[in-house]
Order: structure tokens, then C-alpha cells, then sequence
């Protein structure tokens, strides 16, 4: 006959056991039901409003093709898409926002050049890795820059300008939007390649650093194709080079960089949409099929076209070999120039 003690050992490793197969089987019925329904709810992707960050304030450029593509899809999934403008930073608090939101595709990062290609070699303090916190979804647009003149400057040639800064070195005075812009990195690209010394003038925003070129206080700039337009139709601004590999239909009369002797010289500002890292394929995979439908709309094409802006598409790996390469053409001046702005 077996003691009480030995019975109540017996109980006690019974229930012991009886409670960890429990908690098993709970722990095992749980991932189940994940396993099972984060594929289910990432097909059904989007089910709810769909928020679209953006690194700079209303009214931009920026903004306005941010709220063109909320607008196309919210039509296109029939949920409401929605811009949230969180400019400042240089665009790190749009960064660090995202990051900070769940990994679900519910918060798109509509962003530039400047926030995952420029920012990571110019900020050591980030509380963001554009590596390793996005997830690409593809390259939204590009936009090429043109190198503008006063014209009151004696050259009507990319040759003239060149011949003038070397014959007068120190003396010609280009402008850019503030310190590690892509207008300020294009006109050290310009010195280095044309081996001239131009004296860097940065404004707080082109807002105020094209009026100045109008004004004659600078005498050149690297600016983009669609705040080009019109000061060069009328006259206000030469334009010298466009910083394409093509001549643009909108301004057919300025040469390339390349025609005016810079084989490879392209600039500009481009637009990517990311996500956070983590983010489901198959939502990555509907975020990457609705844009594109948006991107090759034709009507919308040509819209943005006489714009000077080039909607572009394309996978995921286009816009990490894009950043990949717009790296490899940037760190080397950055690392020259010792730029930092923190």
C-alpha cells in the first residue's frame, strides 16, 4: 500500500504536468492561428485607411504628387488614403516616425533623395538605419536638375561658362537650397568635374535661392526641371545643361551635361515609396501593384511629363540598386567636402 505522501507526489507531478501540456497546446494553438492569419490579412491588404508620410510641409512639390497618388489610390482600393505632411530635419522626423509605426503597410513613406540616400552620410546621430528599418516598394519619379545661369552672365554655352570660371576663379557664386542638398552636392559635382573653384552660397530653401540667381546675387544653380520651366521659357534664367541622360521634351533646346561635355552627368530629385522592414511580401507585393497602375496611367504620365517629371515604376530591387548607385555617385563628395549637419 502506497503512503500518503506517495500519493500526494504522485498528484502533485500529475497536475504539473497536466498544466504544462496545457500551456503547449495553448502556446502551439496560438502560432497556428497566427501562421494562419497573417497571410489571410495581408491578401485582404488594405482593409482600413492607409496613411502616406511625407518629409516636407504642404504645398510642394513633393506634397502635390503625394496627395496625386493618395488621391488614384484611395480610388483604385476604395479606402480612404490619406497624407500626413511631417516635414523637419532635414526629413528624420518623417524617417523616425515611420519607423516607430507597425510593421503592416498602414503607414507609407512617400520620400526623396535626400532622407534615405543623402541623409545616413550626412547625419551621424539618427535614430533611424535607412537600410535596415525600410523596405523598398519601388522608385516613384525622377526629376532632373538644370544647371541655370543669370542672364546677365556673358555665356550662352555650358564651353563659355566653363572658360569664364576658370579665366575668373573665385569670382561666380552658385546657390542651393542649405548645405548637402542635392543642388549644393550637383555644384561641387561641377567643380570637381570641370576642375573650377565656384564659391557655394546656401539659401534657406530653393524658395529663396532662385529669386537670388533672378536677382544676379549668384550667378549659377543646379535646380530642378520643374521650377526650371518657366523662368527659362521667359528668359528670367539661362538654362545651360540639363543633368539628364536625354535631352527633356519640355525644355528641348537646353543640351544635356553630356552634349556640353560631361559624359555621365546626371542630378536631380527623385521620389521612392518605402515601407517599414518587416512588412508582409504580400502587402509590399499590392502597395507595389497599385502604384505602378498609377505610375502608367497615361493621361497622369503626360500631366506629370510637362511638369518636367518622369514617372518611373518598377520592382522593389530597382529602387535598391537605384539608391545603391545614387550612393556610389555622392559619398565620394561628401566624404571630400568633410560634411556633416549635426
Amino acid at each position: 500500500m502506497k503512503s500518503k505522501h506517495n500519493l500526494k507526489t504522485v498528484n502533485k507531478s500529475s497536475r504539473t504536468t497536466q498544466f504544462v501540456m496545457t500551456v503547449r497546446s495553448a502556446i502551439s494553438t496560438l502560432f497556428l492561428l497566427m501562421a494562419g492569419a497573417s497571410p489571410s490579412m495581408a491578401q485582404d491588404y488594405p482593409t482600413k485607411t492607409v496613411r502616406i508620410a511625407i518629409p516636407f510641409a504642404a504645398g510642394g512639390g513633393t506634397d502635390i504628387n503625394a496627395r496625386q497618388l493618395a488621391d488614384r489610390l484611395s480610388k483604385q482600393w476604395k479606402q480612404p488614403v490619406i497624407v500626413d505632411n511631417l516635414g523637419g530635419g532635414g526629413g528624420n522626423v518623417a524617417a523616425a516616425s515611420v519607423v516607430s509605426k507597425p510593421d503592416d503597410g498602414y503607414t507609407v513613406f512617400f520620400t526623396s533623395m535626400n532622407v534615405i540616400t543623402l541623409n545616413p552620410l550626412l547625419y551621424q546621430k539618427l535614430t533611424y538605419n535607412a537600410d535596415r528599418d525600410f523596405a523598398p516598394v519601388m522608385l516613384y519619379s525622377d526629376t532632373p536638375h538644370v544647371l541655370m545661369i543669370s542672364s546677365a552672365f556673358p555665356a550662352a554655352k555650358l564651353a563659355e561658362f566653363i572658360a569664364h570660371a576658370k579665366a575668373n576663379p573665385g569670382t561666380i557664386h552658385f546657390g542651393s537650397g542649405g548645405h548637402g542638398t542635392s543642388q549644393h552636392l550637383s555644384g561641387e559635382l561641377l567643380k570637381i568635374r570641370a576642375g573650377v573653384d565656384l564659391r557655394h552660397v546656401p539659401y534657406k530653401g530653393s524658395g529663396q535661392a532662385v529669386p537670388a540667381i533672378i536677382g544676379n546675387e549668384i550667378q549659377m544653380i543646379f535646380e530642378s526641371i520643374s521650377t526650371a520651366i518657366g523662368h527659362v521659357r521667359n528668359g528670367r534664367i539661362r538654362g545651360l545643361g540639363v543633368a539628364s541622360r536625354a535631352r527633356a521634351p519640355v525644355l528641348p533646346e537646353v543640351p544635356t551635361m553630356e552634349e556640353g561635355g560631361f559624359p555621365g552627368f546626371t542630378s536631380g530629385v527623385w521620389a521612392g515609396v518605402v515601407v517599414r522592414s518587416g512588412t508582409p511580401a504580400a502587402v509590399v507585393n499590392t502597395l507595389n501593384r497599385g502604384i505602378n497602375t498609377v505610375t502608367s496611367d497615361t493621361d497622369y504620365k503626360k500631366q506629370m511629363s510637362d511638369l518636367g517629371i518622369n514617372l518611373v515604376g518598377g520592382t522593389p530591387e530597382h529602387l535598391t540598386a537605384y539608391i545603391a548607385n545614387e550612393r556610389k555617385v555622392w559619398t565620394p563628395i561628401i566624404q571630400k567636402l568633410n560634411l556633416k549637419l549635426d
